[in-house]
């Protein structure tokens, strides 16, 4: 499998800041943030399934988009695969009509842009024998993460969480697991804030890192663009075996 970061920042301001999207080879999409306009209309035509972590603008906005640039160049529909409380939200508060068209129903409810597929934490989806699975995340909406694996190596999407032992037994059983892709949305200063709105800083980062028990390359997503130089510093001085790097657009992961 090859993974493609299209977008990996909490917000935008500038080329470099493209909200959370990921292009799996050429026909899959986690999650679908502003991070999907750097392809191009032959590139979109290309992508079959979007997998959501979770309903947050930052990660669902290009959705609307993506299907009105190319629904009509499509043979078949496109399939987005969410929790069922996730596709509710979708259904409810972006594809409803005010916000933007319904497209499980244009042109037609027989031959739609798009369809839904629900899954839950633990659910595996296979295509052409890659496999994807949803893992637990805690976060202000029902969220999930994302488990890739090609059959000779994997990749651990946290999406957007807290503090999460769940997470770490499901991957602390992943025998091939290469990278992991964790998020870090605010420094210290901010910790109260990240406790909140359950993501992570810095030091709770730390805690989280050190209940991983395999051997993998971490990469750290999701940073303020206003605070990165920050985040990351207070990252680097952690007291940890680990070295997490900074994700950045365009960065390439094969297993």
């Amino acid at each position: 499998m090859r993974l493609r970061v299209l977008g990996c920042s909490g917000s935008i301001g500038g080329q470099q800041h493209r909200t959370t999207s990921f292009l799996v080879d050429q026909d899959i999409l986690i999650d679908a943030g502003t991070g999907v306009g750097e392809l191009s209309l032959a590139e979109l035509t290309l992508i079959d399934h979007i997998f959501i972590t979770h309903s947050h603008l930052d990660h669902v906005d290009s959705i609307a988009f993506f299907l009105d640039s190319v629904g009509a160049l499509r043979p078949k529909p496109v399939t987005v695969y969410a929790t069922g409380p996730t596709t509710a939200i979708l259904k409810k508060n972006l594809f409803n009509w005010d916000i933007w068209p319904d497209f499980t129903v244009i042109p037609t409810p027989e031959e739609p842009f798009m369809r839904y597929q629900e899954i839950e934490v633990g659910s595996v989806v296979t295509i052409d024998g890659r496999k994807i699975t949803a893992l637990p995340a805690k976060h202000t909406v029902p969220a999930v993460g994302y488990w890739l694996d090609s059959g000779k190596g994997s990749l651990v999407f946290s999406g957007d969480t807290g503090p999460n032992d769940e997470l770490w037994k499901i991957v602390n059983g992943v025998e091939n697991l290469k990278y992991l892709i964790i998020e870090t949305a605010f420094p210290d200063k901010d910790r109260r804030l990240a406790e909140l709105a359950l993501h992570l800083c810095p030091s709770m980062l730390g805690v989280e890192l050190g209940k991983l028990e395999r051997d993998a390359e971490v990469y750290i997503t999701h940073l303020k663009p206003s605070e990165i130089e920050l985040t990351m510093q207070e990252i680097e001085e952690l007291s940890t075996p680990i070295a997490p790097r900074l994700l950045q657009n365009n960065h390439v992961f094969e297993f």
